[in-house]
């Protein structure tokens, strides 16, 4: 969350009246982030958070709404779009694309407890069951396909040791995922702790789902291991580990295939992260004055999934 296109009061308070959320109280730019322009809104009838997107892609926006509603009408705690007095979410305001959420309550936790990695473990088993019956669809931008044809373009920015690794890694990951067909649907695609916010213990929302397309369900799940699970040095916390699958499994259980690949899942979404930070950095740079983040992270998370088989899966799920 960023502000890139400033906003006054009385922008505001005129687009406010397409909708029935009230009249404008304050407004209030939000700092951080990376793509998008966003600000909290308060009206005399609650909270809200608007967003005008600033970059590309702007025809995947209909996908976005239209998941985020099909979630928020199974009761996921995620922010559905809010609509206007028509039936209409996707807005036009100072020229750019824009939508109008409800502000979840909470604050991004920087070292979750186990109940709080429970309630996220929960929370994505429901979202999983829930999405393989989505009928949007909208490809994964961040595949193996993608893996493959991109990572080249980092090779001569890396040392000799990381050049055959990733190398050796894709050619890995091409063997094994080839002819399969994992369990699909809608996937938020980057379900960082940064993406959620939490009220205490309480999971009160899954947001910023822009990565969110159609894809492998434990692809997804890999990506939240990885981040929500591993310490500092980049091992997997057991406790958290079992927590988060513990509660997801209770909804989903994992197919055969699945179980089988999960070691390889978990090193392809590490190294999927080491190869979007790397090119931001050497090949992509971001449209804005930004700091990129730190790829070296991820590339660690991929050398300690390599030296150790991750935990068991809990007991009763397995």
């Amino acid at each position: 969350m960023a502000v890139f296109t400033p906003l006054s009061d009385d922008q505001v308070a005129e687009f406010l009246e397409r909708y029935t959320v009230g009249r404008l109280q304050t407004l209030k730019g939000v700092p951080q982030g990376t793509e998008n322009s966003t600000f909290f809104v308060t009206t005399e009838q609650g909270e809200w958070v608007l967003t005008l997107f600033e970059q590309g892609g702007f025809e995947d926006l209909p996908f976005f709404v239209d998941l985020l509603d099909y979630l928020a009408a199974r009761r996921l705690p995620v922010p559905g779009p809010v609509h206007d007095r028509d039936g209409v979410a996707l807005q036009r305001l100072a020229g750019r694309p824009a939508l109008l959420f409800p502000r979840m309550p909470g604050s991004h936790p920087s070292a979750p407890n186990l109940a709080q990695c429970a309630a996220l473990g929960d929370a994505l088993g429901r979202m999983h069951q829930a999405s393989q019956h989505f009928t949007g669809e909208r490809a994964n931008p961040r595949d193996l396909d993608w893996l493959t044809r991109r990572h080249r373009e980092v090779l001569p920015f890396l040392s000799g040791d990381d050049q055959a690794l990733m190398s050796r890694e894709i050619a890995d990951y091409t063997q094994a995922f080839d002819g399969i067909e994992l369990p699909s649907g809608a996937i938020h695609g980057d379900l960082f702790r940064d993406n959620t916010l939490y009220d205490g213990d309480r999971l009160g929302g899954i947001i910023d789902f822009y990565n969110g397309c159609t894809g492998e369900l434990l692809f997804d799940l890999a990506i939240v291991i990885n981040d929500w699970a591993s310490d500092e040095t980049g091992d997997l916390d057991a406790d958290r580990y079992e927590a988060i699958l513990g509660a997801y499994l209770a909804h989903r259980p994992l197919t055969g295939q699945e179980r089988e690949l999960w070691p390889t899942m978990l090193r392809m979404t590490a190294l999927r992260y080491w190869l979007s930070r790397l090119l931001v950095i050497h090949v992509d740079p971001p449209a804005h004055d930004i700091t990129p983040h730190d790829p070296a992270r991820f590339r660690t998370l991929l050398g300690k999934r390599l030296e150790a088989a991750p935990p068991g899966f809990p007991d009763a799920m397995a």
